[in-house]
């Protein structure tokens, strides 16, 4: 009997893991990779540019597994009347999103992520807020004319 609970859980496993990695809408449960608090950019390649790719147009090499397209971050302001979206994309990043606007729902919430990164800390918080600033901030230098 143990047995055939083994191959059954090994089979969903399986089934589940051959949807791949755009039907999840989770980040794996592994630690978060540190970066510096204070780098837009080098918390963009490591935490995005997987899927929106090096240069944001959304080209990522994890890209094509997704369910969607990510989003061109590189034309939020001009998709926003020519004003970068500040409050919008720190929310996103902070508490992620349910809108049909920013396509699918397999962007991880980075908030939750980012306080993680400081936990145990008296500044966790401050330093979430940080992150998501100077990553908003990145974003918003990225964008086309």
């Amino acid at each position: 009997m143990p047995n055939r609970i083994h191959v059954a859980f090994v089979a969903a496993l399986l089934a589940t893991a051959a949807f791949g990695i755009a039907q999840t809408t989770q980040i794996k449960d592994v630690p978060i990779k540190p970066t510096s608090a204070a780098s837009g950019k080098q918390m963009f390649t490591t935490y995005c540019a997987v899927c929106h790719g090096a240069d944001g147009k959304g080209a990522g090499p994890a890209a094509d597994a997704m369910k969607s397209q990510p989003s061109d971050l590189t034309m939020l302001a001009k998709n926003n009347g020519g004003r970068f979206p500040d409050t919008h994309v720190a929310s996103v990043l902070q508490f992620g999103t349910e809108t049909a606007a920013h396509g699918s729902q397999d962007m991880p919430i980075w908030g939750g992520a980012f306080r993680s990164l400081a936990k145990g800390s008296a500044a966790a918080g401050a330093q979430e807020h940080q992150r998501i600033a100077n990553l908003t901030g990145y974003l918003k230098s990225l964008q086309q004319q």
